[in-house]
């Protein structure tokens, strides 16, 4: 089969998730333009918006030739990432949430790595935030680990085939970056680093796994209070 000719050639390409979030949007776009390494390509995914987002986006559209835009129906993350990977056309695919932003060398110091590794198809971590941040435990929901010790989706580095082949991310109300982690390792090699540290997550005011967190806190909270006054109440009795 003849393939389409493309008048780009990235060698990464950057999927961009957004949903309402037109207030932070450039920050992030911003932080990708500054990148040392300039052989990539933006795929900037709607998921149904409301707000302005198409209005902050469209510039960018405009006036860069590597920045794509589209938008559908707000179906959830699952299905914004696949359609931003369907889109691509890079030899390698990584992610960026609309609320965080890179360092400078955060592709070029990934690319160096898969090329340094290459019987490595898939890596993620190295990322940074200024707050101690506390998610719902995927494998146990009924209580907060560190966000450092989870996996993080929008550091994924990989190869393109990868994400191809598992067929994308499944649409699960929570933790489709952990379920498809976990399909990666059956089937490739995957590495996880620590350094350099050069993703810049910010936890959005609403996000998933901020309401989950918030959520699962006041519960516990619910019931350690339950708790308390029933054995103050029960050592009322007794005495």
């Amino acid at each position: 089969m003849t393939s389409i000719g493309i008048d780009i050639q990235p060698l990464v390409s950057i999927v961009l998730c957004t949903y309402n979030r037109a207030h932070c949007l450039a920050h992030a776009i911003d932080s990708l333009l500054c990148q040392s390494l300039t052989q990539w390509e933006l795929l900037i995914v709607d998921d149904g918006s409301k707000d302005h987002t198409f209005a902050v986006a469209n510039p960018y559209v405009e006036q860069h030739a590597h920045i794509r835009y589209c938008k559908h129906k707000n179906k959830g993350l699952g299905h914004a990432k696949n359609a931003g990977i369907q889109a691509s056309v890079g030899r390698y695919v990584t992610f960026l949430d609309s609320d965080d932003t890179y360092d400078s060398t955060h592709l070029a110091s990934r690319l160096e790595y898969m090329l340094a590794h290459p019987d490595v198809d898939l890596i993620q971590g190295g990322f940074y935030s200024e707050e101690d941040i506390d998610v719902v435990d995927y494998y146990h929901p009924g209580r907060l680990i560190s966000l450092n010790e989870c996996v993080l989706g929008p550091t994924f580095f990989g190869k393109r085939e990868v994400f191809f082949e598992l067929q994308g991310f499944r649409q699960i109300p929570y933790g489709e970056d952990t379920e498809f982690w976990e399909r990666a390792e059956q089937r490739f090699k995957t590495h996880k680093l620590t350094d350099p540290k050069t993703y810049i997550y910010t936890r959005a005011e609403s996000s998933i796994t901020k309401d989950l967190a918030t959520s699962l806190f006041g519960s516990i909270a619910a019931t350690a209070n339950s708790v308390v006054n029933a054995a103050a109440h029960d050592g009322m009795v007794r005495q």
